[in-house]
């Protein structure tokens, strides 16, 4: 059970029992792999079973943003930091999921250099049953959490600078708000829907015009990367190309047209995880 105020920092309730149930679970473990720093829950988790273990891997995966968000995120972190530092600092490894990813980790952590290896995501087999269909669609499509930080009312703007409809799929303690924005600045322009099946949301992937996420703070973004591998073009933020090393050109201000990347599937990303990061040799 957590506590998650505004559909975030994910307090543990029962801390007690929960760091008995690690301890538990940790004991019997060869690899301990702990995602997600901006995650309350996975770092106290971390925390409290990391310098306990003996013989036990310890992994981190960050997904750094390379901070807070809000002003009330980018003030907690000045306390959250030094809760990071230390789980960074009892690793045997750091997972990061792009050199852009290990570049800030290097810069605000750097006692952790050398810790850290590069591994990107992989996308789900099924992607490649998809091809791309919607070079004449008049629609746009995002899929992700809806948070202030991913800019969906530039994506909304752009949109209807572009004559073209976007369909934005998810959820998200911004929805609201950005419903609002989208039914005075662009009335019918906008449909909200939300998480839909895998087979269906990988359809209208493949047959929109442009995928799009204009966010600057992201890891990775695999819902680009699932365009990406369908070959649907994606329209992104220079930090979201770079992440995923893809072939760009200029579009907008600080916006860029994705065209092509080098995108592995979970079977590949899977031996890379064995031998770099659990010092398996598979």
């Amino acid at each position: 059970p957590t506590w998650s105020p505004g559909e975030a920092y994910h307090l543990p309730k029962r801390r007690g029992e929960l760091e008995k149930l690690l301890k538990e679970l940790a004991r019997n473990a060869d690899v301990v792999h702990v995602h997600s720093i901006h995650s309350i829950f996975t770092v106290f988790s971390g925390l409290k079973i990391g310098n306990s273990l003996h013989g036990t891997r310890l992994i981190v995966t960050p997904h750094y943003h390379g901070g807070g968000h809000t002003t009330l995120r980018r003030l907690l972190w000045i306390y959250w930091r030094h809760k990071v530092s230390a789980l960074l600092s009892c690793a045997d490894a750091i997972h990061v999921v792009s050199r852009r990813e290990e570049s800030l980790i290097n810069a605000h952590y750097p006692q952790v250099r050398g810790k850290t290896a590069v591994v990107p995501n992989g996308v789900e087999e099924d992607v490649l049953n998809y091809r791309w269909e919607g070079q004449y669609s008049d629609c746009l499509i995002y899929a992700g959490r809806v948070e202030k930080y991913k800019r969906l009312e530039v994506a909304i703007d752009l949109a209807k600078k572009m004559k073209l409809k976007l369909l934005i799929i998810g959820k998200g303690p911004y929805k609201d708000k950005l419903m609002k924005y989208a039914s005075k600045v662009y009335r019918n322009g906008v449909e909200f829907l939300e998480p839909q099946p895998r087979e269906k949301y990988l359809e209208l992937l493949s047959k929109a015009r442009y995928a799009v996420n204009l966010s600057r703070y992201e890891a990775f973004s695999i819902f680009i990367a699932e365009a990406l591998a369908i070959g649907t073009p994606a329209i992104v933020s220079r930090e979201i190309a770079e992440n995923l090393e893809a072939e760009t050109k200029s579009f907008h201000g600080d916006l860029v047209v994705a065209e092509e990347a080098t995108i592995k599937t979970w079977s590949e990303v899977v031996k890379l995880y064995l031998e770099e990061l659990y010092c398996v040799k598979s």
